[in-house]
């Protein structure tokens, strides 16, 4: 079964929101049941597909600051990632399947 765009949507901005799936489900007045079914389904969707594909390079904008000045936790509202003397600073709005794709990819 295929989920429709709308379901993917909520999907994706269920995983992005930091609330858990019975709060998000209440605030968008959706059933859980059924948001549970069509997270189960998803979830096949994506293992199925990173089972049977091979990974697409997706470039990214980087922007190289040298020396790096280290910054007060909470300073800014940036996710910072860090690694061997190089920085990465995305929005706080960069969503939680992403990141994750990119953590997959560093590994």
């Amino acid at each position: 079964m295929a989920l429709s765009v709308d379901w993917d949507q909520h999907i994706q901005a269920w995983q992005c929101s930091g609330l858990s799936q019975a709060a998000y489900c209440r605030q968008q007045g959706l059933n859980y049941g059924t948001f549970t079914m069509r997270l189960s389904v998803y979830r096949k969707q994506m293992s199925d597909a990173a089972a049977s594909s091979t990974p697409e390079t997706t470039l990214i904008p980087v922007h190289i600051q040298s020396p790096v000045t280290p910054v007060a936790p909470f300073e800014q509202d940036v996710i910072r990632l860090i690694h061997s003397g190089s920085q990465l600073e995305l929005p706080m709005s960069t969503p939680a399947a992403w990141l994750a794709e990119l953590m997959r990819g560093l590994a």
